[in-house]
């Protein structure tokens, strides 16, 4: 299994503030607009000379399957990732294997610094341990990426990996990286934290 499962989620979530939902080829102008901004694209793994080329790189790595949008009021904020596969285990144990989630996040600079991407990021791991039943997630960032490593922490993460100098900045050259796991039986949810609507409500 390659795409995020979306199927087998009730959308859309909504958190206190925001709402979440699968990405459409309609939010991709707005996804775009926020991942091409300097201090958003100095993160992300590539940057986009158009928005044709945008499109394009989007169907060829098959990203819109594992794509959810935030909106605020209905505007699309930013973006999550999650990306569903199969645990790898030995061929005679591949039965027992269950799945692991890869997430990610990005957000408008017009919204950082309000909690938005730690609510979202919140949701996206209930919905992988409560609803899709994976066994474990994982997160990684570069190390100089200070925001992004403080929300893997507030989500309870730990630490998993620093890898010195294995990733490769296109501005800062060769740079460490770093990543974070948690596994369902170490999840604890927020007391009072969960969806406050669905689709089937």
């Amino acid at each position: 299994m390659t795409a995020a499962p979306f199927d087998r989620v009730s959308w859309p979530r909504r958190t206190a503030r925001l709402g979440i939902r699968p990405a459409t080829g309609e939010d991709l102008q707005a996804v775009f607009e926020i991942r091409t901004l300097p201090e958003v694209g100095r993160w992300m793994p590539e940057r986009p000379t158009s928005y044709a080329a945008f499109v394009v790189r989007t169907g060829e790595l098959g990203l819109l399957p594992r794509t959810l949008v935030m909106e605020l009021d209905g505007v699309v904020i930013g973006d999550l990732y999650l990306r569903v596969s199969e645990a790898w285990s030995q061929v005679d144990t591949a039965d027992w294997a269950g799945e692991e989630a890869e997430i990610g996040w990005c957000l408008s600079p017009a919204h950082q610094g309000q909690g938005y991407v730690t609510e979202a990021a919140r949701e996206l791991v209930r919905i992988c341990f409560a609803d899709l039943a994976v066994r474990r997630i994982t997160a990684a960032a570069f190390a100089d990426n200070g925001p992004s490593l403080r929300i893997m922490e507030r989500l309870g993460m730990r630490q998993e990996s620093y890898n010195v100098r294995d990733s490769l900045h296109r501005d800062l050259g060769w740079i460490d990286g770093v990543g974070y796991a948690l596994l369902a039986d170490e999840w604890r949810e927020p007391p009072g934290f969960g969806p406050v609507a669905s689709a089937t409500q």
